[in-house]
């Protein structure tokens, strides 16, 4: 009880001190917190979405993907014929049967030709209106499509592209396109996540989704009373027959539960990894907390002498500082746990701002949610208060005669020193090890290992760098500052250890923000590079959906356009003559052109005669691992198509990592054996200019695509920038995710120069009398803190660029072999950590300046 009443006074009397530990215990829990509050609201939302969808039993045809899979690459769903309608209803246990139509290969513009589809990535939906969709929506203004020039759209899509009844809208499907009127609004009755959904009639929709009447792309099988899912699925089954292996059937639990599998991949890589930058939170905020409890315990040295000169045991003292530990972790943890539902409702307030829809009526908090926070919040807290606690209960008594924030820590020890020396050695041949592997899987478990022992290293070995570093950063910077700038660097380097900590703080966060940076430029540098080489073509037209026929036509025809080529995937079963079967395999199907438009080294053979009939290429690496040499015969079993006997004509290099591994054929040879109403659409289409020709060839080819807006055509300056943004894009994310990191290792850096004021209150008076003016004692520790900034911010982007230099070397086995510093980034954010060091200073200074200088000579 007087250890508890001891802490407890203790913690209150410091709680100035204690609140930005606080803080940084706040935010780390806030972002777990919030981030399983965020996911888990995400799979509610669409689990209700799934459920309202999902009929008791659902009959699809066999070759149709799965949710998550690949969409159809012939631009049209697979169908079943009407006639398994009839088929169904004579099961038992039946109460009604429809076919629907659903396809996502779609794109829907108003009238001036603008898709109205969402920008978030989640898919336009088109279909026929059937009663099954009653369950999730209903009809709020106007009616039902009644025939082939009307459609029904969803509220939230009205709402958002401001359309209205009677607007007209034009459908682009594999087959062309065709032009309706809005006849209806439906709203959701349950979160709809973003996705923009028409409705047809059935008629419409068979016609132009899928090409032909009498089709449907899947069956809505409803129960009679009484009668179970998985007890009507075995009676359609059984009425099925042998005809029931065409067919997947589907209780609503199995269907439910392979869409949540397909969702729930993307919300588990989004779960993790934020998780993840909020563990790199955890740890620089460990920083912090050490760094609080380490100085608190120096300031109170006399206290704890006095405490135990009358009687107090090591234990109890050491459980007095842990039990204050214990508190500060409740207090952050259960504010944290607050502020994680509100950043969880804010995450959701910012998908919806990019037209992912989630309503907070559909948040939820799961019980294991707080515990978790809570007992990572303390159990975080309580560890990192470990230390300072066994150095509190090694104080002398004879400590009591001693003034008060003598460190006792000030020199780093030569075991510490020995020990980071040795990790830090260890991780560096790790990193070697990783850079001269010879194989990409093997070379990423070193890089791993060599990151994390360098890491740990540097953090252990702070204290002795801060001596050499702190000094070679004064001598550039502090020593235009005359005595101001050498007082700042004497207090820098007072107590190396407490610098080695804030700096490690920051250090962490930079060096994946420079190691990210130096990935991100080298893979840009390394794709641009492959481009100039690589890629004749003048032009690259892709998009949202595959190019249709009637496109590719247009495109060939464009004036200035010297030839165009299809680039086309298909899928086969490659038996090679070592009677191996590589199943699935994806095959690049392209016009003879290709040859000019990606130039591809040969190891054996030339690329021209792989476009001959029934002739093809392979890879290096397929080729070793088969035994194959120019003229062996390949047996290619084509899906929804004949087997054929193809020659291998070519063996293509992979020093590259454009189309690395790619196996070419023509597409006549693939026309052979692959009926026309099975063969792929092309994903993308290269056009050649006439020499001289390339601007008029580039505006001739944006006034074919001018009604295709799901098309876009670039040339190769185009393409590469939008490479760069893309990178861009990705990384913004990742430094958005990190910036919570660096946040609370500014909090250290302010928590440290804050406690340091304190600690040196009277030593500050004596400065103040003697002739310091208030000016200079702020500039003093302004300095202090750009210089212990500084020194995170060197070895952060010092140790961030190691690790990103040999993820390239990586990197360069999978043909990306470019490394590029991004020396601007990297400037930018050391002379940034100044500005951080400045502005971290500004309330610590500002108090220093305040104090009263009798006041502060006599504390004691």
């Amino acid at each position: 009880m007087t250890v508890l009443k001891t802490s407890m006074r203790n913690f209150l009397a410091h709680k100035g001190r204690m609140a930005l530990s606080a803080v940084a215990v706040v935010l780390s829990v806030a972002f777990v917190c919030g981030t399983l509050v965020f996911s888990d609201t995400m799979s509610t939302t669409f689990d209700k979405l799934f459920a309202a969808t999902s009929s008791d039993v659902t009959l699809t045809p066999k070759d149709a993907p799965d949710a998550g899979d690949e969409g159809p690459r012939t631009g049209k769903p697979e169908s079943l014929p009407a006639a398994a309608l009839a088929q169904v209803k004579k099961a038992d246990g039946v109460k009604s049967v429809e076919g629907a139509v659903t396809s996502d290969s779609v794109t829907v513009v108003n009238s001036k030709n603008k898709d109205i589809g969402p920008s978030s990535g989640a898919p336009t939906l088109a279909g026929n209106w059937t009663k099954n969709d009653l369950r999730s929506m209903e009809i709020t203004s106007g009616h039902a499509p009644r025939g082939p020039t009307e459609v029904m759209l969803d509220a939230d899509t009205a709402d958002k592209k401001n359309l209205k009844i009677g607007d007209e809208l034009r459908t682009i499907v594999a087959g062309g396109s065709f032009t309706t009127k809005i006849t209806g609004i439906a709203t959701f009755k349950v979160t709809n996540p973003g996705a923009t959904v028409v409705y047809f009639d059935t008629a419409t929709a068979q016609r132009e989704l899928l090409g032909a009447t009498g089709r449907f792309t899947h069956v809505n099988v409803t129960a009679a009373s009484g009668v179970s899912d998985e007890r009507l699925k075995a009676n359609v089954a059984s009425t099925l027959g042998a005809d029931a292996a065409d067919y997947k059937i589907k209780t609503q639990k199995e269907s439910i539960a392979d869409n949540r599998k397909s969702v729930g991949s993307f919300l588990d890589v989004m779960k993790y990894a934020m998780l993840g930058f909020a563990g790199i939170a955890f740890l620089v905020g460990i920083f912090l907390i050490i760094n609080t409890f380490s100085m608190l315990v120096a300031q109170r040295t006399r206290e704890i002498g006095l405490m135990r000169a009358i009687g107090s045991s090591r234990k109890q003292v050491n459980r007095s500082v842990l039990v204050e530990a214990l508190l500060l972790g409740v207090v952050g943890s259960v504010l944290g746990i607050g502020a994680g539902i509100g950043l969880a409702v804010g995450l959701m307030k910012l998908m919806s701002g990019i037209g992912m829809e989630l309503s907070t009526e559909d948040l939820t908090i799961s019980a294991t949610t707080p515990v978790v926070g809570l007992l990572l919040g303390i159990i975080v807290t309580v560890l990192a208060a470990y230390l300072p606690a066994r150095r509190a209960g090694k104080v002398s008594p004879m400590a009591a005669l001693r003034d008060a924030g003598t460190p006792a820590d000030g020199k780093s020890g030569a075991v510490r020193a020995a020990l980071g020396l040795v990790l830090t050695g260890a991780g560096v041949f790790g990193l070697y090890a990783a850079a001269a592997a010879d194989e990409a899987k093997e070379g990423s478990l070193f890089l791993g290992l060599g990151i994390v022992l360098t890491l740990i290293g540097f953090v252990v070995i702070g204290p002795v760098l801060a001596s050499f570093v702190v000094r070679a950063i004064s001598a550039v910077l502090l020593r235009w500052f005359g005595p101001v700038g050498r007082m700042a660097e004497r207090n820098a380097l007072r107590n190396p250890r407490r610098t080695g900590a804030t700096g490690a703080a920051l250090m962490i966060g930079l060096a994946l923000v420079a190691c990210l940076s130096v990935v991100g430029t080298s893979m840009v540098a390394s794709a641009t590079d492959e481009l100039d080489k690589s890629v004749g073509a003048d032009f690259i037209v892709q998009g949202k959906q595959r190019v249709s026929h009637q496109v590719e036509q247009r495109l060939k025809e464009t004036p200035y356009v010297a030839h165009t080529t299809r680039f086309k995937e298909v899928k086969a079963d490659v038996t090679t003559p070592d009677g191996k079967t590589d199943k699935g395999v994806g095959l690049s199907a392209n016009d003879r052109t290709y040859v000019q438009d990606l130039r591809r080294e040969t190891t054996a053979g030339e690329m021209s005669a792989a476009y001959e009939t029934n002739a093809m290429s392979v890879g290096e690496g397929f080729a070793k691992d088969h035994h194959l040499k120019v003229g062996d015969k390949l047996k290619v079993a084509f899906d929804d198509g004949r087997t054929g006997e193809l020659k291998l004509a070519a063996i293509t290099d992979e020093e590259g990592s454009l189309d690395r591994g790619a196996m070419y054929l023509n597409i006549t040879t693939v026309e052979r054996y692959v009926a026309p109403d099975r063969m792929p659409l092309s994903e993308t289409v290269f056009a050649k200019a006439v020499d001289g020709k390339q601007d008029e060839a580039y505006a001739a080819l944006k006034k074919t695509l001018e009604t295709d807006p799901q098309l876009k055509v670039q040339d190769q300056t185009d393409f590469k920038q939008t490479l760069k943004d893309q990178v861009g894009q990705l990384l913004n994310i990742v430094y958005g995710l990190l910036g919570l990191a660096i946040i609370v290792a500014i909090l250290g850096v302010v928590n440290t120069l804050a406690l340091s004021v304190v600690e040196r209150t009277r030593e500050i008076g004596l400065m103040r009398a003697i002739g310091l003016s208030r000016r200079q004692l702020r500039r003093m520790i302004r300095m202090e803190s750009v210089v212990i900034a500084l020194f995170g911010a060197l070895l952060g982007l010092g140790l961030g660029m190691g690790w990103g230099a040999t993820a390239q070397q990586l990197l360069a086995l999978e043909g990306l072999k470019v490394l590029e510093i991004p020396w601007p980034t990297i400037i930018a954010v050391f002379v940034g950590s100044a500005f951080v060091g400045l502005f971290a200073a500004l309330i610590p200074a500002f108090r220093a300046g305040r104090m009263n200088v009798l006041n502060a000579i006599a504390t004691e």
